[in-house]
């Protein structure tokens, strides 16, 4: 335990902090910036004189518990969070469950690539955000629910009423190898998050490809840098794969984009005009 930068790094977060951020009085007669001692100790449901303590550097070191307590007064992002339990000399407990909130600057930026088709992933490989391209080039994400925006799950437990593999990409079988080693990587850092156990159970039962690679206890996955999708309307579409790691949130954004001058660059051009419309089916 480091009580000194612990000390520090309290005043510091403790200072940035005004009483209007935490819904308190602002008052008068406040001779520093940022929540007295006593209200950051208030809000964090533990004595004044534990908290001053440890801004003095001379207090014993806080459970996990405590340390969950003080970070939700000082509004600490995750990655303050895990400084602040590496500072105390106790290791960050394991977040509770994959995010699914998406910055909204990333959603922002989804939008400003009309000429990609990207989306973001959850850990669990799960459709959160996605652009216009995104959904003409697979599927309208929007009409679907949660549990069916899953890629995973798709993967291994969707019926396929043509007959086609998932959105008919080129790489099926290095998609299914990757996503089940990317979840088995997912669940040992939410290992008491019930929908991560959820899936890898419901996965297990459903889809005997999936048991015999999740015994294969694999959690290295090489990126796909090229696949072909089998579009119903423009026919095969070769696309480029970039990834994105958004890591405080544990997210990726994918990137898909057709090389210049291509037929496949046209193909996403028609794509971006027609949208999610069906054009094949009669109206």
């Amino acid at each position: 335990m480091d009580r000194r930068e612990l000390a520090d790094f309290l005043r510091s977060r403790r200072e940035r902090i005004t009483p209007a951020d935490v819904g308190l009085p602002a008052g008068t007669r406040r001779r520093t910036p940022g929540l007295r001692r006593e209200e950051v100790a208030q809000l964090a449901y533990i004595s004044t004189e534990y908290y001053t303590r440890l801004e003095q550097a001379r207090g014993p070191r806080p459970s996990h518990e405590v340390l969950a307590q003080i970070a939700r007064a000082l509004r600490l992002s995750d990655p303050e969070r895990d400084h602040l339990h590496h500072l105390a000399g106790t290791p960050p407990a394991p977040r509770p469950g994959p995010s699914r909130e998406v910055r909204q600057s990333i959603v922002d930026l989804l939008h400003r690539l009309p000429q990609a088709a990207a989306f973001v992933i959850s850990a669990t490989y799960e459709v959160i955000a996605w652009n216009d391209l995104a959904a003409a080039l697979m599927e309208d994400f929007s009409a679907l629910s949660r549990r069916d925006r899953n890629l995973i799950r798709r993967c291994f437990l969707g019926s396929y009423r043509d007959g086609r593999s998932l959105y008919g990409v080129s790489d099926a079988d290095e998609f299914a190898s990757a996503a089940a080693n990317d979840l088995r990587a997912a669940a040992a850092r939410y290992p008491d998050d019930p929908e991560v156990t959820g899936l890898v159970d419901e996965l297990l039962a459903g889809s005997e490809k999936f048991a015999q690679l999740w015994a294969e206890h694999c959690v290295n996955a090489r990126p796909t840098l090229v696949k072909t999708f089998d579009h119903p309307l423009v026919g095969p579409v070769t696309v480029n794969c970039d990834l994105l790691d958004i890591t405080d949130l544990d997210q990726r954004v994918v990137i898909y984009t057709a090389t210049p001058g291509s037929r496949s660059e046209e193909a996403l051009r028609l794509l971006s005009v027609v949208g999610t419309q069906r054009l094949d089916v009669p109206g």
